[in-house]
């Protein structure tokens, strides 16, 4: 079976640009951009991956894709981060070499997304278990933390890496991850206290502003406001597409699965806003008695605030502030700082507070994901670092991260070269010197420990007296002058004298990728990097959990009168270490390229891209790669590939892989300068060859497919004619059993016809025997009865003969009597014709009239007053007694569907209307309402379930009413139950009954002609419920209570018809005394609202306001 190679079959440019011919720039170009367009963001440079930025989601990163890359040989599939992230771990677990992934490129360029492809690769390859997978979280969960802190939104980048990264991953021997160390390089802590025009600072403040709750940022002493906060660039706050709410809680949720505890993440945020309290501080200058000018701090409320946070006394910092302790021996002097020294101390302590607590949560980090010392691991390393930097303004950074830049791309030549050669040598190929580019000198001239530019920089540090940036470009000048990649025009080389592309307080260094013009300006001060003492001893003072580690130097008891080491020094240390520890391990090299500075998709700018191409050296990696050979793969693989070109070889080869590859190139006559036989490779030192053998073969291939589809298609045939021919032996076998068959059934058949013939013949024999005796007996009957009727028949003619002439006479006489009428008739007849006619006419009118009114009568709905109109005048009492008629009959249609509780409802509106109809302004507004009766839902609502149990007959009516209390008038609140032998009131709070009253003894109710809702209760005098005297009431729904009152009264056998008082005056009885109530109309103090008033002791006078 053949196997696929991708990077050869069907693939979209060139795959590997070692492949690449012919191999110039422009081609090189080219073919990223023919990739690039079909979303092919991944090319090799033989081992080496090109990982373009797509700056879109590709389905290339699935867990199938995984898979299909998982145990797979790096060549055998199309290029892919993947398959170098396998053929490391692979080499790592199966041949115990330690690995290094070196991600490189500018800023933008996707560096950090390819090293979390890396990683996640990894993690889903590796194996399995509740422990494993805690690790593997562990490490993939300090991404979002470093990234939080360490990254930030610039020109180029929404999620730029301000830092350097270099983690390694620790493996047992089975390849299960361990745990891990990581390493930083180099925060760029200048962006806490300035960010450039466009640029965000760190993204935790951010953040934290967004995504905090309102209670942590009560806590923390911050708003969410970013204009608050001079250290927020306001320019670019917000980002498109970055979430930082949610992204705020990915971070808290990483740092809890990182193994943070909960005070050390509220010690952490503290400092985050102690860094966004101390930008807002701000000094102005006051003058003192001896003439010298010192700061003071304007407002001490962020001051308070940040001392609060950091537990630290307000009068210590603020001293730090404005004064400074020099130590010299046994002696201190002490200077008062201005207006400028004082901004540049609280920007120095926000820039080391915030890079301490970078380094710290590092440490921390390292503290949980490092693997116990049991046994030596496997490690893997990945290293995410800023690629070289080339901007507008150069500065002190930028010369730190190129220098950086020097160094990688030195070991890369060097590893590259060297891991050639070892393949040469192991493979006995005779290797051959390749001639490149080395950097050295460039290293040499910034790390040199005598003459290099950093320790120049040291020097003038160090050096007593005034040291300024002039005097360290001075010093360049002097000592750098004649070498060959510095350029200054300060210098006496006259070469640059009249070069004003190159001001005066510049120099420019000759890169391996191209000239960069570092200002001069910043580069005394950022490599000093002091912190005044004052401060970091403030800083040792204070009660925080967190700040005594991050200022262990603050120490009075531990203090170091010698200058600390320089930004530059530690950086170059940190260097040393990390090439050290590259070299000892097999490299694995990501080169990320962008493809636009818009950070958009589909867009390709090609001089963008060559820039990048350039400095990474590119183009030198390719030549290295072919200087000796192009194309190199093992003899297995080579023989599969490229077998049917020979015929030898084709379609199996018996012996071992080298000789049939041998006899392949001797068949096709490859010459021998061509290519070299390894011991396990074979080395094709031209692509041209290559492609020549990839042409020969896809022909071949053509050709075989050929020959397949001829044998395929005759095979095909000749399986259908055998087909055929056997399905023709089943078809005439099982067609000669068939017509046997029929043959048999057609004889059995013709048997039985000829069987039942004979029977048939016989039997109508026997019957037409028998048919003639019965036809001889039954013949003389039927002579006897012909004859019986002959005489019969004449005896009838002769009876009608002697009718018919009866019948003449008869005739003739009716006809002669109809004669004689007719002719008297005619005497009378124009005299009664009109009076016919007229009847005729009505006649047809009334029919005419019935039958329209059965098409145009009316629907069944009672409410329905629709009538046909009256067609003659004559008609009106017929029409209008008719209209009535069919009124009647369908109310009675409509009452007959009724149920009885319906028709109770119906029955109690009736009453109502007999009650109320044109005597109570109330009454028409209550006609559309339904009685509900039970308002309260008094057995359903547990609040009323005393009360339920209290009255023992079913409640017809359930209500809310207010009893009117004599004294002032006012209203108070009670439940009104309506039982079918009493009344009874309660408390609506406590539903504690009032009163009972049994309806015998109510003898009337009184209510107004008004529209207001009061009705007075008149109890039977000399009663026992009468003592307290009647009750005057006020209802919304009077009319349904007094209604039902009268009904259930009248039902009651043992109670008198209740009366109905309707007047606007009226008497009530109160204990021993009647007062008059009196209802008026008028406008009324509450609006529209009902009020009564006491007037005296014998008149309450009710308002009612006026009805429009």
């Amino acid at each position: 079976m053949e196997v696929k190679t991708s990077l050869l079959d069907n693939m979209i440019g060139v795959g590997d640009m070692v492949l690449l011919e012919p191999l110039s720039e422009d081609s090189f170009i080219e073919n990223l951009r023919k990739r690039f367009d079909h979303n092919e963001i991944y090319t090799y440079i033989g081992s080496v991956v090109i990982s373009m930025n797509p700056y879109r989601s590709l389905p290339i990163f699935t867990p199938e894709k995984v898979e299909e890359y998982r145990n797979r040989n790096f060549y055998e599939l199309s290029p892919h981060i993947y398959a170098l992230a396998d053929e490391a771990y692979r080499s790592l677990r199966d041949q115990d070499k330690d690995q290094c992934i070196l991600i490189t490129g500018e800023s933008g360029a996707g560096k950090t997304e390819a090293s979390k492809l890396v990683m996640s690769y990894v993690a889903a390859v590796c194996g399995k278990g509740q422990e494993v997978n805690k690790v593997k979280e562990q490490l993939l969960q300090s991404n979002p933390v470093l990234e939080a802190f360490g990254n930030a939104k610039t020109v180029r980048n929404d999620n730029s890496s301000r830092f350097g990264k270099y983690m390694d991953i620790e493996f047992d021997f089975k390849g299960d991850p361990l745990g891990g160390v990581i390493s930083n390089y180099l925060l760029e802590k200048s962006r806490v206290v300035k960010q450039p025009r466009g640029e965000r600072n760190f993204h935790i403040f951010y953040q934290l502003l967004s995504g905090a709750s309102d209670d942590t940022l009560k806590k923390l002493k911050l708003d969410r406001d970013f204009s608050k906060y001079n250290y927020l660039s306001l320019d670019s706050a917000a980002v498109n597409g970055l979430d930082d709410a949610a992204n705020f809680r990915t971070v808290r949720n990483a740092m809890q699965i990182v193994g943070f505890m909960e005070d050390e993440v509220q010690s952490v945020l503290e400092l985050v806003a102690a860094v966004l309290k101390l930008g807002n501080l701000e000094f102005k200058p006051e003058s003192r008695c001896n003439g010298t000018d010192e700061s003071r701090i304007k407002d001490k409320n962020d001051l308070k605030e940040m001392c609060e946070l950091l537990g630290t006394e307000q009068s210590v910092l603020e001293r730090a502030f404005s004064y400074r302790t020099v130590e010299a021996k046994q002696e201190k002097v002490s200077t008062t700082l201005n207006v400028a020294q004082a901004y540049y101390a609280r920007d120095a302590l926000a820039k080391n507070l915030y890079s301490r607590l970078f380094s710290w949560l590092v440490t921390r980090i390292n503290g949980s994901i490092k693997a116990q010392p049991k046994a030596r691991h496997k490690v893997m390393g990945v290293l995410d670092i800023y690629g070289f930097e080339i901007f507008e303004d150069n500065s002190f950074e930028q010369f730190i991260i190129n220098y950086c830049n020097e160094k990688l791309q030195q070991i890369f030549i060097e590893l590259t070269l060297r891991e050639e050669q070892e393949e040469y040598i192991r493979e006995g190929i005779e290797w051959t010197n390749v001639e490149y580019f080395n950097n050295a000198i460039i290293c040499d001239l910034i790390e040199n420990h005598q003459n290099g530019i950093l320790a120049m920089l040291d020097e003038e540090c160090l050096r007593p007296g005034t040291v300024t940036d002039e005097t360290f470009l001075d010093k360049l000048n002097t000592i750098c002058a004649e070498h060959q990649h510095f350029e200054s025009r300060r210098s006496k080389n006259s070469k640059f004298l009249t070069d004003h592309s190159l001001p005066h307080n510049c120099f420019r260094i000759q890169h391996y990728a191209g000239k960069v013009l570092y200002r001069a300006e910043g580069f005394v001060d950022k490599n000093n990097d002091l912190l005044y003492r004052d401060l970091s001893q403030a800083m040792y003072k204070a009660n925080h959990s967190l700040i005594k580690q991050l200022f262990p130097d603050g120490n009075p008891a531990k203090v170091n009168l010698k200058r600390p080491p320089t930004a530059g020094f530690q950086f170059r240390a940190s260097v040393g270490t990390l090439m050290r520890n590259l070299q000892t391990k097999n490299p694995n090299y990501i080169r990320c390229i962008k493809p636009n500075d818009k950070k958009a998709s589909h867009i390709f700018t090609e001089s963008l891209v060559c820039h990048q191409v350039r400095y990474l050296g590119l183009m030198e990696n390719v030549r290295v790669r072919r200087a000796g050979y192009a194309f190199r793969q093992a003899y297995e693989p080579c023989l599969e590939r490229y077998k049917m070109l020979c015929k030898r070889t084709w379609p199996h080869w018996r012996g071992p892989a080298r000789e049939g590859v041998e006899v392949l190139m001797v068949d096709l006559q490859v010459p021998l300068d061509e290519f070299s036989y390894g011991r396990s490779k074979i080395f094709i030192r031209n692509p041209r060859m290559l492609f020549s053998l990839e042409e020969r073969r896809r022909q071949c291939l053509q050709d075989l497919a050929a020959l397949i589809q001829k044998i395929y298609r005759g095979w095909k045939c000749r399986s259908h004619f055998l087909l055929l021919k056997k399905s023709q032996i089943v078809v005439s076998a099982w067609y000669r059993r068939y017509a046997q068959q029929k043959k048999y059934q057609k004889i059995k058949t013709a048997t039985t016809v000829m069987q039942s013939y004979t029977r048939g013949w016989q039997a109508r024999k026997l019957l037409r025997e028998l048919k003639y005796q019965k036809r001889c007996k039954e013949a003389v009957t039927t002579i006897a009865a012909f004859w019986h009727g002959t005489q019969a028949r004449r005896e009838l003619r002769r009876l009608k003969e002697e009718a018919r002439r009866k019948h003449a006479v008869a005739v003739i006489w009716a006809y002669w009597q109809g004669l004689k009428v007719r002719r008297e008739y005619r005497k009378f007849f124009r005299a009664n014709a009109g009076k016919k006619i007229y009847d005729f006419t009505i006649q047809r009118i009334m029919q005419k009239y019935f039958l329209g009114l059965k098409r145009t009568t009316p629907s069944m709905s009672p409410i329905d007053k629709s009538w046909p109109a009256r067609p003659y005048l004559f008609m009106d009492g017929v029409h209008s007694e008719l209209r009535r008629i069919f009124n009647h009959w369908r109310c009675k249609k409509y009452r007959s569907q009724f149920t009885e509780e319906k028709k109770a409802v119906y029955e109690e509106k009736l009453e109502a209307s007999e009650i109320f109809k044109d005597k109570k302004a109330l009454y028409p507004s209550s006609v559309s309402q339904p009685f509900k009766g039970d308002y309260l839902e008094i057995s359903k609502n547990p609040k009323y379930q005393k009360l339920n149990s209290a009255v023992d007959e079913k409640v017809l009516l359930a209500d809310v009413v207010n009893k009117i209390n004599r004294a002032n008038g006012k209203g108070t609140a009670r439940i009104f139950l309506l039982t079918k032998k009493s009344f009874v009131l309660a408390d609506q709070k406590t539903g504690q009954v009032k009163a009972s009253v049994p309806l015998p003894d109510l003898t009337s109710v009184s209510v107004s002609t008004q529209s207001d809702g009061f009705f007075a209760l008149k109890l039977k005098e000399g009663s026992a419920s009468a003592t307290k005297g009647d009750f005057l009431l006020s209802s919304e729904h009077l009319i349904e209570i007094i209604t039902k009152l009268h009904r259930t009264g009248a039902t009651a056998a043992d109670s008198e018809q209740l009366n109905i008082d309707i007047s606007d005056e009226f008497l009530v009885q109160f204990k021993q005394d009647k007062v008059c109530v009196k209802f008026v109309q008028g406008a009324t103090k509450n609006g529209n609202s009902v009020s009564c008033k006491r007037k005296n002791n014998r008149l309450l006078e009710v308002s009612v306001p006026t009805t429009a």
